[in-house]
């Protein structure tokens, strides 16, 4: 997991290298037209100099920012160099922790084009928590301030296809992942409540919500969610445009 970078270190970034991120954004940002566009593949500012959102409507519009770029193949793969490499070796500061499926066509860092540093990432099937994913989910804004949670499901998601599958004709998952199905339950029992053309799809939607809304309420997130502090969004994400949909809990600016 690594060490998170004590408060002391956040005001050294945000406060004596302030001004050398605003300049090299703004370089960076305008084509060479001065329409003020965004140029496709624009490198990103240096890592020692880039300033790291610190609310969770900044780290908010940068995960969409990067989003936007995925979806119209505008990628600038920031944070993936050796500088950027050098530069977290020994302390991270990520802006945001993303929960999501173990699936092999959702990573995060890919569909957000973010890199080194700027993300902590939990993976389980389904995207489904226990107290140990609580308790990594935890550590970003516990220990360093991370604003932003974003829990990401997606298309066609086979953990809860099987899991949809499994409680509706009663017949358990073979060994553990019949764990993944119970932790599904509550989400399988609010879909069937009423009819949806796509069960499956519904599922996934509602668990990735209550998923949300349950680590909004827990004791220890609560507080920095009430004083503005942190945001948790659930998300929803198309494998077939690559866009990440908002469900709840977006951020205000």
């Amino acid at each position: 997991m690594g060490t998170a970078k004590a408060p002391q270190r956040r005001a050294i970034l945000t406060g004596g290298l302030a001004a050398g991120a605003a300049l090299l954004t703004a370089c960076s940002s305008k084509d060479t037209a001065g329409t003020g566009k965004a140029v496709a593949g624009t490198p990103s500012p240096s890592p020692a100099t880039a300033s790291r959102p610190d609310s969770p409507w900044s780290a908010f519009a940068r995960l969409m920012d990067g989003n936007k770029r995925w979806v119209d193949g505008e990628l600038q793969h920031p944070d993936r160099d050796p500088k950027r490499r050098e530069f977290v070796a020994e302390a991270q500061d990520p802006y945001g922790v993303i929960l999501s499926c173990i699936d092999s066509r959702v990573p995060p860092e890919l569909v957000f084009d973010t890199g080194l540093g700027d993300l902590f990432v939990m993976r389980t099937g389904g995207q489904v928590v226990g107290p140990v994913v609580v308790g990594s989910v935890e550590y970003g804004p516990m220990t360093s301030g991370t604003p932003l949670v974003v829990v990401l499901g997606h298309q066609r998601c086979g953990a809860v296809k099987a899991a949809y599958e499994a409680l509706k004709d009663r017949k358990p998952l073979p060994g553990n992942l019949q764990s993944i199905a119970e932790a599904l339950r509550p989400a399988y029992r609010e879909t069937v409540e009423r009819q949806h053309a796509d069960p499956v799809d519904a599922m996934v939607r509602i668990h990735t919500k209550q998923t949300a809304a349950d680590l909004r309420s827990n004791k220890d997130l609560a507080p920095l969610v009430k004083k503005g502090e942190l945001a948790v969004v659930s998300a929803y994400y198309s494998l077939d445009t690559g866009r990440v949909e908002v469900l709840s809990g977006a951020p205000s600016a």
